[in-house]
């Protein structure tokens, strides 16, 4: 695509431009894009972080999948998330809602503020944003 696009379309299209992202697909499935904590830690920027166990969501209490945890990491001065992993049930999709507003490069409010379809496991996010603190 990244070939194509620059030779026909005249795009400036990089291989670097790419956010790091992937699904393993273990049971539970893990869903992870961007910077990990061990990445940000070592850039040393102020960050964020968030983490929830799936046992504090619905939609895996519900289907009785509670193995796993959400995991997201902020830049305290820009808001922009930095990276995210969702181990468990519905990490490989729910996932995406943070790979979105990541390459729209718009801060984690935008997607706190939005009203997720309930039960589902991407109806958490916002409420995980809001438990944000600083990285320690």
């Amino acid at each position: 695509m990244i070939v194509a696009a620059n030779l026909l379309h005249g795009d400036s299209r990089r291989v670097t431009d790419r956010i790091e992202c992937y699904g393993l697909y273990i049971d539970p499935p893990l869903g992870r894009v961007g910077m990990t904590e061990a990445q940000v830690r070592a850039s040393g920027r102020p960050a964020l972080v968030a983490t929830r166990p799936m046992t504090r969501v619905g939609r895996a209490v519900e289907k009785g999948e509670t193995q796993g945890f959400m995991k997201v990491l902020v830049d305290a001065e820009t808001k922009r998330i930095l990276g995210a992993a969702i181990l468990g049930v519905g990490g490989d999709e729910v996932v995406h809602c943070m790979l979105d507003i990541m390459y729209a490069k718009a801060p984690y409010t935008v997607i706190q503020r939005a009203v997720h379809i309930h039960p589902t496991v991407s109806e958490l996010i916002p409420t995980l944003l809001g438990d944000l603190a600083p990285l320690e």
